[in-house]
């Protein structure tokens, strides 16, 4: 991977701002329309690509089964006893329409499921390598054939990384002009925007004047004060899941030229993340690891030994992304999914086989409640009611089985008994990946005021550009909306 460096041009076509995969998205649209592209990026070089770069790179798309992804995933011997199930725009529409209580923009999620299966292709045909994702969106079943879940089915080879890695080779052989550690500190002009000021690592400030700047620099995740600001008390404690840059600024500078909020900026996407593992915020080396996705398996109690969510409530991919702020706002921020050695096998191996993962393990109920310091007799209490209140009925993970438990909160399907040791117990806590809010946009992520009026020569995606979610996410929508809106914003800026 190479490293320009030089003086950077006083004036250039299209400035992108942050290197993640809706900044790369847009880069490459605009440089297959011939403009002069820079791209800065905040982090340097071995720091690089955003939060994408943490990501497994599950990417959500509209699809017709096994048979119509074969054109540009990665061959596997597994496809011959493999099932895709379709997932059709209007499923797609209904999930994000779900998932957020209808507090979805309408036109933005008609633009992401239009657009999805020909943007993925785009890619792929530069070069972005993509395969099914069996380890995460699959179980075997009995007769050794593969059944995929939860309208999630694609991602890329070696996940965020590879994703990163695939973008910047494709960007520099398109000329892009990549220059790292470069952080813009506000933006030319007040409306139309002429370009960006910056500074790099060594303190050297300059300007840098463009016909277009597409802002790809994520929410303000890592900005423990507008946290506490726009999301409320106690989420200075979360823990950043992804890249320690993406902290807001531009957002604000943005507002401060007469741009419109875009989405829901009192909500994020927050997830179930090891609460003990060393170097668990921002972690290059384990990167999504750290998550800990297993819970619909198993239950999930608290500090003081009791549940409180519907652990089964849908498949993990809708229910994953809102479950860390239920546990921020439990006793210490902390909670325990806990296993038994009939469940224990069927967690994800990247994830709970994790080196340095948080486990205790235990030979009875009692010996696990003091070895995360609950109170055996609540525990046991609470797996006791829990157990008892099984319905009958098949377990199959592959399918919402309607597995019940008749608690409060009930476990709407896949419940199991928890009553074979030896026992586990995975202490996990908030980690925040993005924030909801950010800018409005129109189709092609101009940058809008409140009236509905252009900000001329400002547009944003990804992250930046609010409107796609609120309270909750679907799984692998993030990086589909990066692509979709990065490059209609690349083609037209």
């Amino acid at each position: 991977m190479k490293t320009l460096t030089g003086e950077l041009p006083h004036d250039t076509d299209v400035v992108v701002v942050g290197g993640g995969n809706a900044g790369f998205s847009a880069a490459h649209a605009a440089a297959d329309r011939g403009r002069r592209v820079v791209l800065l990026e905040r982090a340097p070089q071995e720091l690089a690509g955003g939060n994408s770069y943490y990501t497994a790179g599950a990417t959500r798309i509209v699809h017709e089964g096994l048979d119509d992804l074969l054109d540009f995933v990665e061959p596997d011997e597994r496809h011959a006893r493999t099932t895709v199930p379709p997932y059709s725009a209007a499923e797609y529409r209904a999930d994000l329409a779900k998932v957020t209580g209808d507090r979805n923009d309408p036109r933005m999620t008609e633009l992401l499921a239009r657009d999805s299966s020909a943007t993925i292709r785009w890619l792929a045909g530069k070069g972005v390598r993509y395969r099914l994702m069996y380890e995460r969106q699959a179980y075997e079943r009995e007769d050794g054939g593969f059944l995929f879940w939860g309208g999630l089915h694609v991602g890329n080879v070696d996940g965020g990384i590879g994703l990163i890695t695939d973008h910047t080779r494709i960007a520099e052989a398109e000329g892009v002009d990549i220059r790292y550690g470069h952080r813009v500190t506000g933006f030319l002009g007040d409306g139309p925007v002429s370009g960006v000021r910056y500074e790099t690592e060594d303190g050297t400030s300059g300007e840098l004047r463009a016909e277009s700047v597409i802002v790809t620099a994520g929410g303000f995740e890592a900005n423990a004060t507008m946290r506490e600001e726009y999301l409320g008390t106690g989420w200075a404690n979360a823990k950043v899941r992804g890249t320690p840059y993406n902290t807001g600024e531009l957002l604000l500078a943005a507002l401060d030229l007469g741009a419109a909020r875009g989405g829901d900026w009192s909500t994020c996407h927050s997830v179930a993340w090891d609460a003990f593992a060393a170097h668990n915020e921002s972690n290059r080396e384990l990167t999504n690891r750290l998550t800990r996705g297993g819970y619909p398996l198993g239950i999930v109690v608290n500090a003081d030994g009791g549940r409180f969510v519907d652990e089964g409530a849908d498949f993990r991919n809708y229910t994953y992304a809102k479950y860390g702020r239920d546990i921020l706002r439990q006793p210490g921020s902390i909670a325990f999914q806990i296993f038994d050695a009939t469940t224990r096998p069927l967690l994800r191996a990247e994830e709970y086989d994790m080196p340095g993962v948080s486990v205790v393990r235990a030979d009875s109920l009692d010996e696990l409640a003091r070895g995360i310091d609950v109170d055996p007799a609540k525990l046991v209490a609470t797996v006791k009611e829990f157990n008892e209140s099984i319905e009958d009925g098949p377990f199959d993970p592959t399918v919402k089985d309607g597995k019940r438990a008749a608690v409060t909160p009930p476990k709407s399907n896949w419940s199991a008994a928890i009553d074979r040791a030896p026992f586990y117990a995975y202490p996990v806590t908030c980690g925040v990946t993005f924030t909801f809010g950010g800018l409005k946009g129109d189709d092609d992520g101009r940058v809008l005021r409140e009236d509905g009026s252009v900000v001329t020569g400002l547009f944003a995606a990804g992250e930046a550009l609010g409107g796609l979610f609120s309270g909750n996410y679907a799984g692998g929508s993030g990086l589909a909306a990066g692509m979709v809106f990065g490059r209609r914003a690349g083609s037209v800026a």
